[in-house]
This record gives structure tokens, C-alpha cells and sequence, in this order.
């Protein structure tokens, strides 16, 4: 038995892919501890996972809310920069106080979550063997590979390499107070010098849920990179889906994630553009709108407004994804074989919505600019250019035949020399 630890955000679809490795992991005897600010420890859904706190002077029960809402709506340039002393504060509060917490319950091996560099730092300063687990897009840079958080396509050319270059030294002064953080404590922890989320990813084990046929094209991952496809629980564990689809007319489902639910007026749009094609559409919101907000939904057009449905039990019926292009989100959707509407407003989601494209499973319009006339146009042409559902469905293929959280644990104890008779049989059939 290992005892991990895993050290990631503290955002919704992060927890839930790290927690579908650490079930995983438990199944087999091992031991996994998250180790957080207290607030996360209510997020956390499988019994067997253990929990220890850290930041109870910086990041007290009740703050974690704040973080949520200023990731949400980041806005201009200086709610991006609230968001980016955000990411510092927390990596200044796992290299602060993980190190002696780490020690005293006994953790031998650590999950690292690639946008939290404090997971790589600590495990190189305890000496302790970690895995690199890209939940949203890979951070691992290429000159040909714009940054995950830019919206524009791949370029094989010279002029693509000097544009993303040029993006890359803008988004690295933006970064100026997260890189600071790093490189402190490199050297406090007497590590070689770095500041960058990709250099402190592991060089035993990486893995990542965007699979290749999903992603750009690239040429210097190293060999201890896997694409697993999506990291979920099982279907089994997901409750039924209960709304009375009709036969005979197009299906639609429209989900703007965790943090982006609360976006009405987007919705509306979308509600408004489906009644005018005559498809039926179920929107959740993710227990970001109230009551009188749902009505406004259901009478621009909705057949059904919920907080949360099942996601991969919708998907597995719908014709057509309208999303914010969240990377789970639109890996669940080709799982399904389904083909998306791709409306990024954060973070990676301009990248996803780029690879949508790209892959030639989706469309992508501009949330500030997507009209009802422009959302009713591009699903028109998802719904009725069989092309786009069928690259879905071979991708899907792909991304099905990853492996998911089993292949993850799989690896991660093959990286460890401690392939267990559980694993072995996964790994054989």
C-alpha cells in the first residue's frame, strides 16, 4: 500500500478528476490523502479519501467562495489580476505549509495537479516520487502550440511560432506574481531555478485527459506522457436521467460549467435560438440561478432548466452540445459521439474551443457576440452537416478506448514498481 497525496485547485471539475484516480487507487489498497483549505474537504465525495487541512491562517473556512467568484468572472485586466495573486496565494500556502503536514501522516508519493507547480516543488523537496495530472490542457510548451489559454488554430508555419512566442512572453509577465511565488521557493527548498507551471511537472509520470486526436499536433512530450481520456467515475455512479425526450425532433443540451452557470443572458440566447429551429434543449446551470431565473429560461425556449443532470447520461442522447468548452464537458460529449457549439470564456476554454474546431467535431462562436441569429445558425449546421457528428464519433472512438482512471492508476503504480493483481488485471483484460 502507498499513502498519496494529491495537491491540485480547489475547483470543481479538478476535484472530480482527481478524485476519479484516487477511487482508483483506494479500490486497489492504497491509501489517498488531498491535502487543502478547509472549505474543500465539503467538495469531496468518496468515503475512503482522507483530508488534511492547510492555510488556516491565510485561507480560513469561508474564503474559498471569494476565489470561486473572481475565477468566474475574472473581467478586465484587473480582475485577471486578482485571479493570478489567487493562484499565488495558494501555491504559497501548500510550500508553506505542506512540507512538516506531508511528514507527519506519512505520505510517500504525491498527485500533482498541473496548475498547482507547489505539487512538483514539494515532492522534489521531500525527495518524494509525483505524478503530473493535466485535468485541463497540457501546460507542456512548444513552439508550434499556442498556450492553452489562447483562442486562436494551430499554425505550422514561421509566422505561428513568432505568434505564439510573442503570446507566450506577454502571458508570462501577466503570470510575473505566480512566477515569483515559484521561484522563492525553489530556492528556499534549494531546487534548480524555474517559474513556470511546465517546469515543475514530473519527469517520472505525466498524464492527461486530452487525448492526441484532441489535441494540436505536437513533437517533444517526453515518453513518460499518457493521454487517459476523461477521468470519471463510473456511469453506474451517475443518477438516471429523467426528462421525457421526445422522438423525432433534435436534442440539445446547454452547460456552461461550475463557474460560468450564473451567465443568463447567454442562456437565453441559446433557449431563444433552439425554439427557433424547433429543438428541444435542457439547460443546467449548476446551482448558479434561482427560481425566477429558471422561469426566464423556460419561456425563452427551454424545455427543462436544472442545477445539475448527468451529464453523461444526457450526452448520451443529445444531437448537439452548446457549451462554455470546458475540457471535460467537451470530452464527455465525444465520448458520446456528440458534436459542440463551443462558447469559451476562460481560462483554457478558448484552447478547447481551438481544438473543436481544429478537430472538425464542433463550431465556436464568440460568447460577447453570439447572438440568437449566430447560435441558431451554427447549431443549424452541427444539426444538419452530418460531418461534424462524424468526426465526434470516430474521435470518440479515441477517447473512449483511453483508458480513463483505471489506465491513470495503472500507470501511476507501474511508475512506482508496485503493480498490484487489481492492477494487473485491468491492465491485461
Amino acid at each position: 500500500m502507498t499513502h498519496f497525496a494529491v495537491i491540485a485547485p480547489p475547483f470543481h471539475s479538478h476535484l472530480r478528476a482527481l478524485e476519479a484516480i484516487a477511487a482508483q487507487l483506494i479500490d486497489r489498497g492504497h491509501r489517498v490523502t488531498f491535502v487543502q483549505q478547509a472549505d474543500v474537504a465539503a467538495a469531496l465525495r468518496h468515503p475512503g479519501l482522507g483530508f488534511a487541512q492547510v492555510g488556516a491562517g491565510s485561507h480560513p473556512p469561508g474564503s474559498l467562495s471569494a476565489v470561486v467568484d473572481r475565477a468566474a468572472r475574472p473581467g478586465g485586466p484587473w480582475g485577471i489580476r486578482r485571479v493570478i495573486a489567487d493562484m499565488a496565494a495558494a501555491t504559497e500556502m501548500f510550500c508553506r505549509d505542506a512540507p512538516l503536514l506531508l511528514r507527519s501522516i506519512g505520505v510517500e508519493a504525491l498527485i500533482a495537479d498541473q496548475m498547482e507547480p507547489a505539487g512538483g516543488l514539494l515532492a522534489e523537496h521531500l525527495g518524494l516520487p509525483f505524478v503530473s495530472v493535466a485535468c485541463a490542457l497540457p501546460v507542456n510548451r512548444e513552439p508550434l502550440l499556442p498556450l492553452p489559454v489562447m483562442p486562436w488554430r494551430y499554425r505550422a508555419t514561421p509566422w505561428g511560432e513568432q505568434l505564439n512566442l510573442h503570446s507566450s512572453k506577454v502571458y508570462d509577465r501577466a503570470m510575473q506574481p505566480h512566477a515569483e511565488v515559484i521561484g522563492r521557493y525553489a530556492a528556499a527548498f534549494e531546487l534548480p531555478p524555474r517559474q513556470r507551471l511546465d517546469e515543475c511537472l514530473s519527469p517520472l509520470l505525466q498524464l492527461s485527459q486530452t487525448t492526441p486526436g484532441f489535441d494540436f499536433p505536437r513533437t517533444a512530450l517526453p515518453p513518460h506522457f499518457h493521454g487517459v481520456g476523461p477521468l470519471r467515475s463510473t456511469m453506474a455512479d451517475e443518477p438516471a436521467l429523467d426528462v421525457p425526450i421526445a422522438t423525432g425532433r433534435p436534442f440539445a443540451f446547454a452547460s456552461l460549467g461550475t463557474l460560468q452557470g450564473d451567465r443568463l443572458g447567454l442562456f437565453e440566447r441559446i433557449a431563444e435560438a433552439c425554439r427557433e429551429l424547433e429543438v428541444q434543449l435542457l439547460i443546467a446551470h449548476c446551482g448558479r440561478l434561482g427560481a425566477k431565473q429558471e422561469a426566464r429560461l423556460r419561456k425563452a425556449g427551454a424545455d427543462w432548466v436544472t442545477d445539475f443532470a448527468p451529464q453523461r447520461a444526457v450526452l448520451a442522447r443529445a444531437d448537439v452540445l452548446v457549451t462554455h468548452a470546458g475540457l471535460n464537458t467537451v470530452l464527455d460529449a465525444l465520448e458520446a459521439g456528440v458534436p459542440s457549439l463551443a462558447l469559451p470564456i476562460a481560462f483554457d476554454q478558448p484552447g478547447v474551443a481551438a481544438r473543436v474546431v481544429h478537430a472538425g467535431v464542433g463550431l465556436k462562436l464568440d460568447p460577447r457576440l453570439a447572438s440568437r441569429r449566430r447560435i441558431a445558425a451554427a447549431m443549424h449546421r452541427l444539426l444538419r452537416e452530418p460531418g461534424f457528428a462524424q468526426r465526434a464519433r470516430s474521435l470518440g472512438a479515441e477517447v473512449r478506448g483511453a483508458g480513463g482512471a483505471a489506465r491513470a492508476a495503472t500507470l501511476i503504480e507501474q511508475s512506482l514498481g508496485r503493480l498490484t493483481p487489481a492492477a494487473r488485471e485491468v491492465e491485461h483484460g
